[in-house]
C-alpha cells in the first residue's frame, strides 16, 4: 500500500551499510571505482558524480514517492528543470502554456526557444474553450502552474489534462506553490510534475535546486535524464543532502505556513489599505472551490493589493520590521516583494505585493502589517 507523504518525506533515504548511520553522509567524491568487465554499465551505477551520486539517488528516490511518480530527476534550479524540458522537444513543436508562469519561464520561451524553432501560446488556463482552441496537431507540451506566481489563480488539472490528451499532448504540472504535500499532480491526470526545491522542499532559504517528476519512465523522462546527465546541470550533493533533511519536516512546516497564512489572509481581508487578498483558501478568491476540491492544504503564499497604487505598495514594503524585503519564499521567515518591480515585461500589477509567510507566530506577524499599514 502506498504510504502517505509524511512517511515518504521522514523516511526519505536508506541507512548508510558502512556507518549504519540514519542521517546518510555527504558524498563529495566526482568519481567511484567501478568493476571493468567491458560491459555496459546501468545507467544509475555509480561512475562519475554527473551520472549519479548517492545523495542525488536517494533524493530523487524520495521525490518520486512524494508525487507517486515513475522516475524523477534532480536539477541545479527549478528554471533549469524548465529549461531542460524544453531542450527535450524539437524544432518545430508547439506548447500550450499558461499566460501566467513565472517570468522566467516565459523568458526562456520568447527569448531562448521561440528561435530555435518552439511555438508557444499563452492561454489563461482557466478558460477550458481557449485551450481547446490553442490546441494544434504539433502540440506536445501543456504547461501551467496551480497556484500561479504571483497571481495565485488555479487551473483545473483533472479537466485540462483531460483536454491535453484528447490531442495526444503530455501535461506538466509545476507544483511548487502547492507541494506534493498540498496535492499531487499525477494522481488528478498529469504525465510531468516540477518543483523548485529551493522553496518550501527545502524550507530553510539554503538551498538552489529544482526536481522533475514523471508519471511513467518513457522516451521523454529518458531523453531529459541523457540531458542531464551529458549535459550536467545536476543537483550537488550537498544541496541534495540539506533537501532531503529539510524534506523531513516538509508535511508539517507547510501546515504551520498555511494555517499562518490562513490567519494573515483573514486579517488583511478586512483592512481598508488593502484592495484584495489572493489566497486560495480564503473564502474571498474566485477560485476557493477548486482550491478545496483539488488541494488537501494550502502554503504560505499569498499576494496582496495595496490601495493607492504602487508608490502605497512600496511604503508598505519599507515600513515593514518583521518581513524581511527579499524574492523567494517557501522558507522559515516571513518574507515580502513588490514583484513588478523585478520581473522583467511584467504583467503583474503596480500595486502587488507578494507575501511569502513563514513560521513566526502569526500574531506577531498580523502585528507588523497593521503597522505597517498605518
Amino acid at each position: 500500500m502506498p504510504q502517505r507523504p509524511e512517511t515518504n518525506a521522514v523516511h526519505n533515504s536508506i541507512i548508510d551499510r558502512s556507518s549504519r548511520a540514519i542521517v546518510p553522509p555527504i558524498v563529495l567524491s566526482t568519481t567511484f571505482q567501478y568493476e571493468t568487465t567491458g560491459l555496459e554499465h546501468e545507467p544509475d551505477e555509480l561512475i562519475y558524480t554527473r551520472y549519479q551520486n548517492p545523495n542525488r539517488a536517494a533524493l530523487e528516490e524520495a521525490m518520486r514517492k512524494l508525487e507517486y511518480g515513475a522516475a524523477a530527476h534532480a536539477i541545479s534550479s527549478g528554471s533549469a528543470a524548465m529549461l531542460t524540458i524544453f531542450q527535450a522537444l524539437r524544432p518545430g513543436d508547439h506548447i500550450v502554456s499558461s499566460d501566467d508562469m513565472y517570468f522566467g519561464i516565459r523568458v526562456q520561451l520568447k527569448e531562448f526557444f521561440a528561435p530555435w524553432g518552439l511555438e508557444t501560446s499563452f492561454v489563461d488556463m482557466s478558460d477550458l474553450a481557449a485551450l481547446r482552441a490553442a490546441m494544434r496537431p504539433k502540440t506536445r507540451l501543456v504547461i501551467f502552474e496551480s497556484p500561479t506566481n504571483p497571481m495565485i489563480r488555479l487551473a483545473d488539472i483533472k479537466a485540462i489534462s483531460e483536454i491535453a490528451h484528447q490531442h495526444g499532448a503530455t501535461v506538466l504540472v509545476d507544483n511548487t506553490v502547492a507541494t506534493p504535500v498540498g496535492q499531487n499532480p499525477l494522481q488528478l491526470g498529469g504525465d510531468i510534475v516540477v518543483n523548485s526545491l529551493t522553496k518550501y522542499i527545502a524550507g530553510h532559504h539554503d538551498v538552489l535546486g529544482g526536481v522533475i517528476v514523471f508519471r511513467e519512465n518513457d522516451e521523454l523522462a529518458q531523453r531529459v535524464m541523457r540531458l542531464v546527465r551529458i549535459g550536467g546541470s545536476v543537483l550537488s550533493p550537498m544541496n541534495c543532502w540539506l533537501t532531503l533533511r529539510g524534506m523531513q519536516s516538509l508535511s508539517y512546516r507547510v501546515r504551520a505556513h498555511s494555517e499562518n497564512a490562513s490567519e494573515v489572509a483573514c486579517f488583511l481581508a478586512e483592512h481598508p489599505k488593502i484592495e484584495r487578498v489572493l489566497y486560495p483558501h480564503h473564502p474571498s478568491h474566485p477560485q476557493y472551490d477548486l482550491a478545496r476540491r483539488q488541494m488537501r492544504v494550502g502554503s504560505g503564499l499569498m499576494s496582496i493589493q495595496v490601495r493607492g497604487g504602487r508608490q502605497a505598495a512600496i511604503d508598505v514594503v519599507n515600513n515593514l520590521r518583521l518581513f524581511t524585503s527579499a524574492t523567494s519564499f517557501g522558507g522559515t521567515h516571513s518574507l515580502i516583494e513588490h514583484r513588478e518591480s523585478i520581473e522583467e515585461d511584467s504583467n503583474t500589477p503596480s500595486n502587488l505585493l507578494r507575501v511569502s509567510i513563514g513560521l513566526e507566530h502569526p500574531a506577531d506577524l498580523i502585528a507588523d502589517l497593521d503597522q505597517a499599514l498605518r
